[in-house]
C-alpha cells in the first residue's frame, strides 16, 4: 500500500506532455523531446535525435549557428551602412560595391577582403570551438548546451526562472536570425 501511494504521488508530480508536436500538430512528438531544453516544441520531423547525447549535440550546433546568425543579421546591414565611412576614416578601400551590397558569395567582392582577415576568422572560430569542447568535457552539472561561461556584461540572470527565460529568448531570436540571414542572402 505504501508503494502504491508513492507511485501515485510520483505520477501526479510528472508533467504530462502532449502526444503531438506543438510545432507540427499533425505529427507525434518524439519521445526524446521532453521539454527539458529551452525552445523544445517537439520539432524533429526526420528523427535525428535518438539519444540524449544526440539531442545535446544538435542543440550545441543549433545554438552556435543561432549566435552566428544573430551577429550576421546585425552586421550585414551595418556593414552596408557604415563601410564607406569606416574605410575613409582608416584610409582603406571600401568593400561595399556601388549598389551598397556587402561582399558575399552571391554578391561577389570577396576577393577585396584580405586573406589575413579570413585566416583570423578561422583561428578565432577554431579557438572558440576548442574552448567549447573543453567546457563540455568538464562534466559540469550546471552545464547546458551553449554555456561557455562568457558573460562580460553580467546580463545572464542569477535565478533559475530568469535563466530559463533568457535561454528561451536566445534560441527563439537565434532561430529568427537564421531565417533572416537566409533571406538577406537570397535578396
Amino acid at each position: 500500500s505504501a508503494s502504491a501511494s508513492a507511485s501515485a504521488s510520483a505520477s501526479a508530480s510528472v508533467v504530462s506532455l502532449p502526444e503531438m508536436s506543438r510545432s507540427m500538430p499533425f505529427m507525434k512528438r518524439p519521445a526524446i523531446l521532453d521539454g527539458s531544453i529551452a525552445g523544445d516544441v517537439g520539432f524533429d520531423p526526420l528523427g535525428f535525435a535518438k539519444t540524449e547525447e544526440d539531442l545535446v549535440n544538435y542543440r550545441e550546433a543549433e545554438i552556435k549557428h543561432a549566435r552566428l546568425a544573430m551577429l550576421a543579421a546585425a552586421g550585414w546591414p551595418l556593414s552596408e551602412l557604415w563601410d564607406w565611412k569606416i574605410a575613409v576614416l582608416f584610409g582603406m578601400p571600401a568593400l561595399v560595391d556601388n549598389a551598397d551590397r556587402a561582399p558575399s558569395i552571391l554578391n561577389g567582392g570577396l576577393d577585396k577582403v584580405s586573406p589575413f582577415y579570413w585566416i583570423g576568422c578561422l583561428i578565432f572560430a577554431g579557438a572558440v570551438d576548442f574552448y567549447g569542447s573543453i567546457v563540455v568535457k568538464k562534466n559540469n552539472p550546471d552545464y547546458f548546451p551553449g554555456n561557455l561561461g562568457f558573460d562580460p556584461l553580467g546580463l545572464y540572470p542569477k535565478d533559475a526562472e530568469g535563466q530559463k527565460q533568457m535561454q528561451l529568448k536566445e534560441i527563439k531570436n537565434g532561430r529568427l536570425a537564421m531565417i533572416a540571414i537566409t533571406a538577406f542572402a537570397v535578396q
